[in-house]
């Protein structure tokens, strides 16, 4: 004879798995009642569909930042699904929360470095957690990126957009205190806003350079420039170029009368000691 669950088992199941009264009821039936493997044949249904979805585009999500109470550590993560409106779920947005912990905790340090979908993570993994809540909703869900710095001598701080579309994590080096965590919170801003490729001149691909180099030499000759200036116009222009997509090149966003790197010059004597932008990470739902 079929089992047949009663309506109090379909709710409890609901409860502990979020899935709908026709795939509880049936998992039921086909665990004769056991509550525990119904839930297990819950979430392999739902990571099978998910993984079906895995294909199809996801732009939407939240950017999450967790940093550590010391000012030492930190990390961010961006965690995509296919519309804003799963993005501001509950269960999106607490596996999102939860990521951020994950990374600011285990994640290897830097940017994007290594995998973590193999570690430890509520109940299971952080892949499988990604794809259970991926089948609960509905739509394709994927870690776009994440970051981790560790900063014993310095300090590590954050910006978050309010609606959770843009975070910046920053490495800054220097004497620990007040003033630095304050430059480098703005510092944070400012990258959110101006979107720097690099720290210095050194930290810009040398293909991004020599691409807008042609692009310079190819706009003096169409412009009709005299052959005797056009390299120096060119060199002008790739040095403009490449300070507006520096950190420290950039003029600030508080205040545009001085770039990053005077900014950064002028509190570490302030602060007494050298202070050094050692890496940052940006990220913006939708970017890239």
């Amino acid at each position: 004879m079929s089992y047949k669950p009663t309506p109090k088992e379909i709710s409890e199941l609901r409860s502990r798995t979020s899935a709908g009264i026709g795939d509880c009821r049936a998992a039921l039936e086909e665990v004769q009642g056991d509550m525990e493997k119904a839930s297990d044949v819950l979430r392999k249904k739902g990571i099978a569909k998910a993984e079906k979805r895995a294909g199809r585009s996801a732009s939407q999500g939240l950017v999450v930042i967790e940093l550590a109470a010391d000012g030492k550590s930190g990390g961010l993560v961006e965690l995509n699904c296919e519309t804003d409106f799963v993005a501001k779920t509950d269960d999106f947005i607490a596996l999102a929360r939860d990521l951020a912990r994950q990374v600011a905790a285990n994640a290897p340090v830097g940017v994007n470095a290594g995998s973590i979908d193999a570690q430890p993570f509520r109940d299971s993994t952080v892949a499988e957690s990604v794809k259970l809540t991926s089948g609960k909703t509905g739509e394709a869900m994927t870690i776009k990126g994440f970051a981790r710095f560790v900063q014993p001598n310095g300090v590590v701080a954050a910006y978050s957009h309010h609606n959770g579309q843009v975070g910046v994590l920053i490495d800054v080096e220097g004497p620990a205190g007040e003033a630095l965590l304050a430059l480098a919170k703005d510092l944070a801003l400012h990258i959110a806003s101006a979107d720097p490729v690099g720290i210095t001149e050194a930290d810009i691909p040398a293909d991004l350079v020599a691409r807008e180099r042609r692009i310079a030499e190819e706009l003096v000759v169409a412009e009709g420039k005299p052959e005797n200036i056009r390299s120096k116009i060119v060199d002008g222009k790739v040095r403009k170029f490449v300070a507006e997509r520096t950190l420290t090149g950039q003029s600030f966003v508080k205040d545009d009368a001085i770039t990053v790197g005077d900014l950064i010059k002028n509190q570490a004597k302030l602060i007494g000691g050298t202070v050094t932008v050692k890496r940052f990470a940006r990220m913006k739902v939708g970017e890239g």
